[in-house]
């Protein structure tokens, strides 16, 4: 009986998180954002800049970055968008190609399938599904229809962010008063309210170090991702140096994802396979090396975190939230390992997250 309860608790859990999601997200980025950049307000308090003042400069300075980044790579993007046409052109002709090649098992396995449609059709004396496929849309209205989807989701991606910068702002502003209060309900006992500040402080410590961590790891795979598809004379080299530092941001799909757009890139701008796994080649290469290596051993110092669990985690994070969970699934669990590290009932947990 106590096994089914917490079963069903934990069920209850998960589709919770998951319906939760629209709301969860945004005070987790926030909260996970304020943590990051508490040191320079903190800083700047220092030298006699008031904390709502000294907030808002650095949130702005933040927008500014990304906003002179964007700004930086905007040719190559423009170039890129440019060439669309000529990209959807040539793949029209390898599809053209492909289609009056010999047939393939994909090929073979939809003939077997109209066959058996057929065959239904006559058994049960019905004529062919002809209208259902007609009413189906073409590629063009599918594309414009995946495009209108991804705006939308674009669009909500943007307000949750504009959400998290704002209580990001507002967290900046209160200072340690979210502190002291977290330290009053912990009880009158001295014990707990002793426990409550050493989880904070290392909530703190390990939000700080992971982030740092995460921004020059990002850096060096976007600049040297950068040098090395230039060296090999990839067109829109910085553009694509940049798209790989951000996509690193997801652990362990982001490389491979940002491999593949290039790698497609290449193809489609040059037709030659060679050229395309050369250049995937340099992406996995440098986000191995970098990611794997430096990255790997950064974290091992900050975190100090069990790998597995960390990639089963980010898994079921990303199970429950999509891309947000893949982003923020290693934080989470890096806040879950500094408390259960305090909490003796957490243990178990501890000892799973752990080296």
């Amino acid at each position: 009986m106590e096994i089914a309860l917490i079963v069903i608790a934990i069920v209850v859990a998960i589709a919770a998180i998951s319906i939760a999601e629209p709301f969860l997200v945004p005070v987790v980025a926030g909260t996970l954002l304020s943590y990051t950049l508490q040191p320079l307000v903190t800083l700047l308090e220092r030298v006699h800049v008031p904390r709502i003042a000294g907030a808002g400069f650095v949130l702005l300075m933040l927008v500014a970055l990304m906003s002179a980044a964007i700004y930086a790579i905007r040719d190559d993007v423009n170039d890129a968008v440019a060439k669309m046409p000529v990209a959807a052109r040539k793949v029209r002709q390898v599809a053209a190609e492909a289609a009056r090649g010999p047939a393939g098992p994909v090929s073979n396995i939809k003939a077997v399938a109209v066959e058996l449609d057929r065959a239904a059709s006559e058994a049960t004396g019905k004529a062919p599904a002809a209208q259902a496929q007609a009413a189906t849309p073409g590629v063009t209205g599918q594309i414009q229809a995946w495009f209108a989807r991804q705006s939308a989701q674009a669009l909500t991606v943007i307000m949750q962010v504009l959400v998290a910068m704002l209580l990001s702002y507002f967290l900046l502003v209160a200072g340690d008063t979210f502190r002291r209060k977290m330290t009053k309900l912990a009880g009158a006992s001295l014990a707990r309210r002793r426990v409550t500040v050493e989880v904070l402080n290392d909530i703190d410590g390990q939000i700080q170090r992971y982030m740092a961590t995460m921004l020059i790891t990002n850096l060096l795979i976007a600049v040297t991702t950068w040098g090395g598809l230039a060296l090999v004379g990839v067109p829109n080299a910085g553009m694509w140096g940049a798209v790989t530092g951000v996509l690193h941001v997801i652990p362990y799909a982001g490389s491979v994802i940002a491999a593949g757009l290039v790698a497609t890139s290449v193809f489609v701008d040059t037709g030659a396979w060679g050229d395309a796994m050369i250049a995937a080649a340099v992406v996995i290469g440098i986000a191995e090396a970098i990611g794997m290596g430096f990255n790997t051993w950064l974290q091992g110092r900050a975190a100090r975190m069990n790998p597995v669990a960390v990639f089963v985690g980010v898994l079921f994070f990303g199970w429950i939230w999509g891309g947000w969970g893949l982003v923020l699934g290693m934080p989470i669990l890096a806040v879950l390992k500094s408390i259960a590290d305090r909490v003796e009932s957490m243990a178990p947990v501890s000892e799973l997250l752990g080296t």
